[in-house]
């Protein structure tokens, strides 16, 4: 927005990078087009919600207040509906890497985008074939993926345990080294070129006459030509006042930093069995994953974080777990996995970016992108009708 010659002014409530990307698993995966609520995931979900250290868990308090959400995601993994899921999230993810280079260009940060693929493990051949599915739907989408046997895994990773003996490999994917690192670059740049922070929470949005939009804050009251909501977990609050009401759910993400580990591959590695994805982060290999519904208000769990303290160990048994950092944060998640982009529905002057949920640091330079082009009236190149917030 700023590059297309607007006055932006960027509101939050937080410092810049203290959201949800600050400890995700830094993933950038151009080839993820698999819906969440997938009818592979959904057949596991009763196992994982009855065991404790599963990847999926929901607060006995909340249980109630989760289900509406549920019903809908559920519904969102019938087996046909996956393939204009899977098409949607492909058109936002494909290009993540293109959609980065101009961001970081002159940031002195480029070097924390690495491309150096992805690799998927599995332990037995029955969990491998058992996700043929999923591989079947990226191959229709021209993703690239490569299968490794045991050797192959072995010399690709050789910390890796011997009892992953199949894998995928993804080799256009790759990672953030530093995802809080490159949220604050990326504002100091901002700032930089002329952009404007100002670090307040905004309590209320409200329409004015000839397409004008007041933001109250904690601070001042501003008036915009446009305004883009991009809350993460927190939007919804600020749209119900408009009379649009989305189904957004916070699925809680936890992680554990292992600083200064003694081992570290050379790419990402993600357990297929734990589901739990082991990043080679700047400062230490990072385990991310779990799945916790106990809404925004709730204090963190750090027993969900614990558990991957195991799960770590059963990847890679030479590592030394001497020093952990435990973090929790808000993954912003529709039950049918895709985001919400576009125009708010009767609020032209209202630009909607949030909803992303595991595919956040992935999908976050495209969409960036497309609310450019919303703004300038510019056709995006990416049929935008599967992200409509109208569409719930």
């Amino acid at each position: 927005l700023l590059r297309d010659g607007h006055e932006v002014v960027l509101i939050d409530r937080d410092e810049p990078g203290e959201g949800c990307s600050k400890g995700n698993a830094g993933a950038l995966s151009p080839g993820s087009c698999i819906p969440l609520s997938s009818p592979d995931v959904l057949r596991n979900v009763p196992k994982w919600l009855f065991d404790p250290g599963g990847p999926l868990h929901i607060r006995p308090a909340y249980f109630l207040r989760a289900i509406p959400w549920l019903a809908r995601f559920v519904a969102a993994g019938r087996a046909h509906r996956i393939d204009a899921l899977a098409d949607a999230l492909r058109s936002l993810n494909c290009n993540t890497f293109e959609n980065y280079a101009p961001l970081v260009a002159n940031t002195g940060c480029a070097d924390l985008i690495r491309n150096t693929g992805s690799l998927v493990v599995f332990k037995t051949e029955r969990g491998f074939d058992g996700s043929k599915r999923e591989w079947d739907i990226r191959g229709a989408r021209q993703v690239r993926q490569q299968r490794l046997d045991a050797r192959a895994l072995s010399d690709l990773v050789p910390n890796l345990s011997p009892e992953y003996r199949h894998g995928i490999l993804l080799p256009d994917h790759g990672y953030v080294a530093d995802p809080h690192r490159l949220t604050n670059v990326l504002p100091e740049t901002f700032v930089r070129d002329g952009g404007k922070i100002m670090r307040s929470a905004v309590s209320r949005i409200e329409p004015l006459a000839g397409g004008i939009t007041r933001l109250h804050t904690d601070g001042a009251t501003i008036d915009a030509e446009k305004v883009v909501l991009a809350a993460g977990a927190w939007s919804a609050r600020l749209l119900a006042p408009l009379g649009v009401s989305v189904p957004l759910e916070t699925q809680r993400g936890y992680h554990i930093m292992v600083a200064n580990a003694n081992q570290m591959p050379s790419l990402p590695v993600v357990s297929a069995d734990a589901k739990v994805y082991a990043t080679p982060m700047e400062h230490g290999l990072r385990f991310a994953g779990t799945v916790e519904f106990a809404g925004l208000e709730a204090a963190p769990d750090y027993r969900r974080a614990d558990a991957l303290v195991p799960l770590a160990k059963d990847m890679f048994p030479g590592l030394e777990i001497d020093t952990v950092t435990r973090w929790m944060g808000h993954r912003p998640c529709l039950p049918d996995s895709l985001p919400i982009i576009g125009t708010a529905p009767r609020h032209p002057s209202l630009v909607l970016a949030f909803g992303h949920g595991h595919h956040g640091m992935t999908g976050a330079s495209t969409t960036g992108r497309i609310v450019a082009d919303i703004i300038a009236g510019r056709p995006s190149g990416v049929d935008l009708t599967p992200y409509r917030a109208e569409r719930f």
